[in-house]
Formats: structure tokens, sequence, C-alpha cells
């Protein structure tokens, strides 16, 4: 079996908080809080930080993790990490994991990875969690999804799904942006184009779905902190500040 990568995708260009992976809280930049995560989930065999900017490459450097630098020129964090898998060939597991999200927890990031790793019918991998509050459900900036019996998505929408026309039967999920991939199905996707739903939802794994590609789910019980905004950053700062008083 050839190598398991988490690789963490990280742009300074952010549009909505410019150079937010260096941006420091507790002495350490948000790149190197979701660094040290990635490196305890136990069946990954490497870390790798894919940037187009210089001044995060030598950050990331500066702080003993492994960086590659790659074009500034791609649409996602799934095409910037498909170049890096192309220079590897020792690569076969690849978790995509956001740069934003530095409380994600090692074990969700084990889940991908086992999920990907041991399912022959699973092309992609994710995570979703239960969504109780209405205002979640008919949020449109929080991704749901609905799944079959096995755990399998059926489709990710920012609309509320499933549509209650006959309520107290459905139960609702929130996707958590994290993927893992086989090998041959990064490349496929990345590679074939965008497709309607996508473009119609702006949900990048939609043009997975649409292509016949199968993406296995596992349930987590924790809410993610991402980080988009001045007010996400401050939310997490005091999060910090909780846990280490």
């Amino acid at each position: 079996m050839g190598q398991t990568a988490i690789i963490i995708p990280a742009r300074y260009g952010s549009s909505r908080l410019k150079g937010k992976p260096l941006i420091e809280v507790n002495g350490k930049p948000i790149i190197q809080w979701v660094f040290e995560k990635a490196v305890k989930a136990n069946y990954a065999d490497r870390v790798i930080i894919a940037t187009d900017n210089e001044e995060i490459y030598n950050t990331v450097l500066m702080f003993g993790a492994e960086a590659e630098m790659t074009s500034d020129h791609h649409n996602s964090g799934s095409d910037r990490i498909a170049e890096v898998v192309k220079r590897h060939p020792e690569i076969e597991f690849i978790v995509n994991l956001q740069g934003d999200e530095p409380l994600i927890k090692s074990e969700s990031i084990d889940e991908v990875i086992k999920n990907v790793r041991d399912d022959s019918n699973a092309d992609i991998s994710t995570l979703i969690r239960p969504l109780m509050d209405k205002k979640d459900i008919e949020n449109p900036n929080l991704v749901k999804c609905v799944v079959d019996n096995n755990g399998y998505a059926l489709y990710f929408s920012r609309s509320k799904i499933p549509f209650e026309r006959n309520e107290g039967h459905a139960k609702f999920y929130g996707h958590l942006g994290i993927y893992g991939y086989k090998r041959e199905s990064l490349l496929k996707m990345t590679e074939l184009p965008q497709s309607m739903l996508e473009l119609t939802e702006s949900l990048e794994q939609l043009r997975a779905l649409q292509n016949g590609m199968r993406i296995k789910t596992s349930v987590v019980d924790f809410i993610p902190v991402g980080i988009d905004t001045a007010e996400d950053l401050e939310k997490f700062k005091s999060i910090i500040a909780t846990q280490f008083a």
C-alpha cells in the first residue's frame, strides 16, 4: 500500500480575511494550529502544506512542516492538491484538510482516511454532523447532505434537504469540508469539467456525484470553527483562551 498524505491548501489571498494562514493566535499562525492537529492523525504517513505564497511557504518551513509551492492559478483547493499529488507517485490516499480548521479533531481525520482506504466502493470520503437548529438547517452558507442507508452521499445542497412535505420524519446533516480521496479519484475529478450542479450550487463535490463517483460519509459530533471572517477569528481566540485559562 502506498502512502497516505494529508495535504493542506493554504492561500494568502482570502477575500474576507487576507493573509489568514499567517494570523497568529497564542504565538502560532493559524496554519500551524491546523498542522499540529494533522500530524496527530494515526493513519497518515505525512503532512504537506501546499501554497502559492512564499511568505506562507517560509513560515511553514520555520515551524518544521513539509511545504510545496504551487501555481497561483488554481480554482480550488482540490486543484492545488492534485498538482502536488502528480509530483508524488508514492501517494495513494489523500486527505484535503482546510487550512482554516484549527479545531478539527485528529480522530475525525482518521475516520476520513479509514473510509476511503478500507471501502473499495468509495471514491471519496467526507464528514457530516447532525443539525438540530432550524436556523442552521435553513442557512444557505451551511451545506446540507442527504445520505443513503449505507452512508453514501445522495446529494449536497445549500437548500434545506430533504424538503419536509410531511414533518417529523427527516434527519438533517451539515457537511464538514474535509475530503479523503483515492489517488485516481482525485486526479479524475480535477480533470473533469465543472458540472451543471456544481456551477449552480457552487459546491465542488457535486461534480463528483454528477459523474457517478461515490462519496462515503461518517457522522461526527463536533461543531467546526472554520475561520473565514474577523468574527470567526475572535471566536477561535476566545475558545483558545478558555482552553488555556
